[in-house]
């Protein structure tokens, strides 16, 4: 069955979409690779736990994820106002994802984990920042 005409895409949008990676990504590669030669161990994408984080620090119970900007809503409002193929089909998905973010967050919350969140380009381009920031968690939790 074909989709509604609001949802045809060309060839190229399609090969596109195809070539996007939903795990073991450059910028989530990267930060684990770090954390590993720190000494740190982890699990990549638990499915044991709700949102299968990305890099999941089971001893420190936290959950790193590593979002894609257009996926995950970085800046939404700028970004679905220049939106023009398909804008409904993509709102509703984006919306639809930054949902779950939160519902993901708050069900490992109460699981006693602490997500944290990093945009693709943060890590990429500020990777010691990032790394900084999950360290001094797991420093905390070491000492508390």
């Amino acid at each position: 069955m074909k989709h509604p005409k609001s949802y045809d895409t060309t060839p190229e949008i399609r090969r596109r979409m195809g070539r996007v990676r939903l795990k073991n990504g450059k910028a989530e590669t990267i930060l684990a690779k770090r954390l590993w030669h720190e000494g740190y161990r982890y699990r990549r994408n638990d499915k044991r736990l709700p949102g299968s984080p990305d890099i999941a620090l089971g001893r420190y119970k936290v959950a790193v994820f590593v979002d894609g900007e257009f996926w995950h809503g970085e800046n939404w409002e700028v970004r679905k106002a220049k939106l023009q193929k398909n804008r409904a089909y993509w709102i509703e998905k984006i919306e639809e994802n930054m949902a779950r973010d939160r519902r993901v967050d708050e069900q490992l919350r109460e699981m006693g984990w602490t997500p944290v969140h990093f945009w693709e380009k943060q890590v990429l381009r500020h990777t010691d920042d990032c790394l900084a920031a999950v360290l001094a968690l797991l420093t905390a939790h070491d000492e508390g």
